[in-house]
């Protein structure tokens, strides 16, 4: 009995020390690099300088891209569909969120993006046509956003008034104004997406200092004002 209760114990001690496939787990896929962990590295070349200022304009775009535009209650838009000159509209979202489309009926647009608006319309309108191909476009915003990242002390979403334009050192302003770290000479404003992006420079010191207001860009929804870290 002895030896059968020194042999069971054995037996478990050996079955603990196997790894088990069920529930081996892998490797955590790393992390995607974060602004200040781009910024904390120090260049020693301007070429590198250079590279890191890149990567962090790529680090702003993917937050942007977090914060795509979602289609809001007060929005203008205009919606067509290929071969169906007689279906186009121009519509304004509703309090609630929807508009009437023909055929569609009241469908929910708020809080979708320009391309899942579109989805959703050409699936309800495939019960009638045959693969409908559905364009929005966004007239007017009703609930105007740009952000202001980077160098600023408080980076984030800002409305842009309904009653005036806003420009991109009142933007600056509104997120608190400039960290001690910021170079204000190579503040960008990132405007538009995919193929159809634009980097815009803007010299702070043109407006502050010169007094050159044709420097001082008037902001577009949706625009990103970026404020890089100065390196040296």
């Amino acid at each position: 009995m002895k030896h059968l209760v020194l042999g069971l114990i054995a037996a478990i001690s050996l079955a603990a020390c196997v790894p088990s496939h069920k529930n081996a787990r892998t490797a955590p896929a790393p992390a995607p690099e974060n602004p200040q962990a781009i910024a904390a590295q120090i260049p020693q070349t301007p070429q590198q300088e250079a590279i890191l200022e890149q990567r962090l304009i790529q680090s702003a775009l993917d937050q942007q891209g977090k914060l795509n535009y979602k289609i809001q209650p007060g929005d203008l838009i205009e919606i067509t569909v290929y071969k169906e000159a007689d279906m186009a509209r121009t519509a304004r979202i509703s309090g609630n969120g929807t508009i009437t489309f023909p055929l569609a009926g009241v469908v929910k647009l708020s809080e979708l993006s320009v391309p899942e608006a579109e989805s959703l319309l050409a699936e309800k309108l495939s019960e009638f046509l045959v693969k409908p191909q559905v364009t929005v476009l966004i007239k007017e915003y009703g609930n105007k956003q740009i952000y202001v990242l980077g160098e600023v002390k408080k980076p984030g979403s800002i409305t842009i008034p309904a009653e005036r334009r806003l420009t991109v050192l009142e933007a600056i302003t509104l997120a608190g104004g400039f960290t001690d770290l910021a170079a204000q000479d190579r503040t960008k404003i990132l405007r538009g997406s995919g193929t159809g992006s634009q980097t815009i420079q803007v010299e702070i010191t043109r407006i502050t200092k010169q007094g050159d207001k044709t420097a001082d860009i008037y902001l577009e929804p949706n625009d990103t004002v970026y404020v890089p870290q100065s390196f040296f």
